[in-house]
Parts: C-alpha cells; structure tokens; sequence
C-alpha cells in the first residue's frame, strides 16, 4: 500500500494490515502465498498422521470464490519443472492413521456413508459420490483416491525442492482439499494434469475443484503456469 512522503506506516497500522490480509487468506482456505519460486516449503513438523487416531477427519471445505480469485493472483507464475528425479516413492504416501487405518481409508470413511469396515480397517461397504464425473458408487475397488494436484504436478511445480518427510505431508494431507474420493475412472484420467489439461467432466463441479486447486497450491507455496493460471480463471468465473 503507498504512503506519501516514503514514512512507515505506524505500527498500529501494520497490525490492521496484517489481519485484515490474515482474513482475505483465510477464506481462501488458510493459504498462504509466495512471490517468489520455491521459497518456502511445509513445515516438516506438521507432517499429517502422526500416529494419533484420525479417522472421524472431516472434509475440508473449499473457500469463497472471491478469496480464490485473490489468491491465484498471488500465486507466481513460471514454467514447469523438469520430472528428472521424480519417482511416486519420493512421495510417502498411505501413512498409518491410527486405530489400523491408513490415508486412504480415512478419506474413504471421511467421503462415504454407511460405510462399513472389519477389525483391520479394510473399507467393506458404503456408498460415495464421486463429484468428478457426477457418479454414485457402492464398491469401494471402484473408488480411487485422488490427489487434488497430482504428486507429479507437485514436484513440477516446486516440491522437487522439498524434503522427503515435506512431500509425506503433501500426499497424505487431511486438512487441506487435497484428498478426495472419486470414482477410478475419473481419477485415471486425470492422470498428473493440471486444469491447462484436463478438468472434471462434471462441469457443475469446476467452481469448487478450482476453489481447492488454488487453496492448495498456496498453502504449499507451489508455482502455477501461464496455461493453469488461464483455465483456473476460467474455472472461477463459473462459480454463481
């Protein structure tokens, strides 16, 4: 914000700033954003699954559409990364949550209803709504996982930078909108694509899966390209 004259603002005004910017982030989904390419990366201290028992999580909730749209400004744009070095093992994932439950079954009880499982935590029943492709489901075998930004995206786009136990909390994260249940068709189709490339089918749902895209691309401080940044907008400009 200028001021007149070069003078510093007061330190009372400092802090107004603060959290009035504090409060235009938080709608947004807590993000939090970075001028500058790989300059930060999560705390290798607030790794999810730490052993305690997580598995009543509940799902996150996408911020407002105008919070996204300032936050995508705020993301930097660059090119994408080289994939040299990438391997899916750099990424631990499926991480032990307690009580005999691993990642994805905490999301599959997180996402499902009536959803059923034996002493071992193995997901025997339910029934889920993949928003993807606007499908209902019954089996689990026929539900994926599916990393809101793709691991691969990820390393593109800043977490090759990162340190193995910082991209263990990336693909196993249950407090941002980055894990969600959806049907295993739609999640191969997905692929490793960002929206540039590839967007649900479901058409009804792009607001939304923009709205989380961009939440966690800021949380993690990770790059968007021109192309992304592009479909992004576009995306945001579908929510009423």
């Amino acid at each position: 914000m200028p001021h007149s004259g070069g003078v510093r603002p007061s330190n009372g005004k400092a802090v107004i700033l603060a959290l009035a910017l504090a409060t235009v982030l938080t709608g947004a989904g807590s993000c939090e954003v970075s001028s500058t390419p790989g300059a930060s990366a999560p705390s290798s201290t607030s790794t999810a699954g730490g052993g305690g028992a997580t598995t009543g999580a509940s799902k996150p909730a996408a911020g407002n559409p105008a919070a996204a749209t300032a936050a995508l400004e705020q993301l930097t744009v660059a090119a994408s990364g080289s994939m040299a070095g990438y391997s899916r093992e750099k990424f631990t994932h499926w991480i032990g949550q307690g009580d005999g439950c691993d990642t994805r079954d905490v999301v599959l009880k997180r996402d499902g209803k009536d959803v059923k499982a034996d002493a071992e935590c193995k997901i025997l029943s339910g029934t889920w709504y993949s928003p993807y492709d606007d499908k209902n489901l019954t089996d689990p075998k026929a539900l994926d996982i599916d990393h809101m930004v793709p691991l691969a995206a990820g390393w593109r786009s800043g977490a090759s930078k990162w340190t193995d136990e910082q991209r263990k909390q990336f693909a196993n994260d249950l407090t941002r909108p980055q894990l969600f249940a959806v049907s295993l068709q739609s999640n191969r189709s997905k692929g490793d694509q960002d929206p540039s490339t590839w967007k649900p089918p479901n058409k009804a749902y792009w607001c939304t899966y923009a709205q989380n895209w961009v939440t966690v691309k800021s949380f993690y401080k990770l790059t968007v390209t021109i192309a992304e940044k592009s479909a992004l907008t576009d995306m945001l400009a579908t929510c009423k």
